[in-house]
């Protein structure tokens, strides 16, 4: 988590953008963690797909001045991530997918705490902000609770209090249901997707179902490269008429997952439905269905390491 030393700056501007030109990160050894990239996010929840090792951790920790890039920058509403950070990091909130906080203070104690450090001066307007947030994040009832007997999701929560506590223009998530129970995840869903508004929210996962149906647009990154950015309805279109399920059996069932994308299976006494993403299939009892987001997922990363893969989507 960053926090900065400086007064947050109240911003009057109606919108905010963040604008990426030709943004490179390569390590020693040539290692490209990050291709030439060139994004405009605006204004939503903006969805960062790909599996681990894509780039979107390092894509992230640039954007939040953490991590310079080899070349090119990105401007958040003018300001060069470069040559601005402490402009830029007044308009930030950022939560890592490891991050720490104080287990012996309480919940309110910490975000007290984080408040100061993010340059809230005033006593008043910062335990007014707290009450806010507390409430947002459903953690009122737990104020007074050390932050060491908080369950992971509650720690999680508290986590995103503290992010939004001096009102940031841009938060940046990165795996922020990664480890909680079912429950708990839908619960930070839901909560991230109220969040947006006047801000942008970038937030990273390798789940489809944390973006599925609150991100404006979706940006889908494979070895250091964005490799579809768009709306999920544009995602969607790009596997519609490619997507199938069939019932079949085990020797079946083994020749589908040599041929095709399967998403699916599932048993049903001795039988087994699959359901596969994939183009020139032709075995019998095959069905068109319905495409999803997760299909369409699969379909623009491609099977690259699977035998006689049917052809890339992307």
């Amino acid at each position: 988590m960053y926090h900065e030393v400086s007064a947050p700056t109240h911003l009057t501007i109606l919108s905010v953008q963040l604008l990426t030109l030709n943004l490179t990160k390569t390590y020693p050894g040539g290692v490209h963690a990050v291709h030439p990239l060139n994004l405009t996010l605006e204004e939503g929840l903006i969805g960062l797909l790909g599996p681990n090792g894509a780039g979107k951790t390092t894509l992230m920790r640039m954007l939040a001045t953490l991590l310079d890039p080899s070349a090119g920058t990105a401007l958040v509403d003018g300001h060069d991530i470069r040559y601005e950070k402490p402009a830029v990091r007044s308009l930030l909130g950022y939560l890592p997918q490891e991050f720490g906080l104080y287990p012996s203070l309480s919940v309110e104690e910490c975000l007290d705490y984080m408040g100061l450090l993010a340059g809230m001066r005033n006593r008043k307007e910062r335990r007014q902000r707290m009450d806010t947030v507390l409430e947002r994040v459903n953690l009122t009832e737990f104020r007074k609770r050390k932050v060491g007997a908080l369950s992971g999701g509650m720690k999680r929560r508290l986590g995103i209090a503290q992010t939004i506590l001096h009102e940031p223009r841009l938060l940046i998530f990165d795996e922020p249901t990664a480890g909680l129970d079912p429950e708990e995840r839908i619960r930070v869903r839901n909560l991230l997707s109220e969040l947006g508004g006047n801000r942008i929210i970038l937030l990273s996962t390798h789940i489809v179902a944390d973006i599925a149906s609150a991100a404006r647009q979706i940006a889908v990154m494979r070895r250091g490269q964005v490799i579809f950015f768009g709306t999920a309805v544009e995602m969607i279109e790009r596997v519609r008429g490619r997507t199938w399920q069939v019932m079949t059996d085990d020797a079946g069932l083994a020749q589908l997952q040599s041929r095709g994308w399967v998403t699916e299976v599932q048993r049903e006494e001795a039988r087994i439905l699959v359901k596969l993403v994939g183009e020139g299939i032709e075995i019998s009892g095959l069905e068109p269905r319905p495409a999803t987001l997760e299909d369409a997922y699969v379909w623009i990363m491609g099977p690259e390491s699977l035998p006689g893969a049917l052809g890339a989507g992307a």
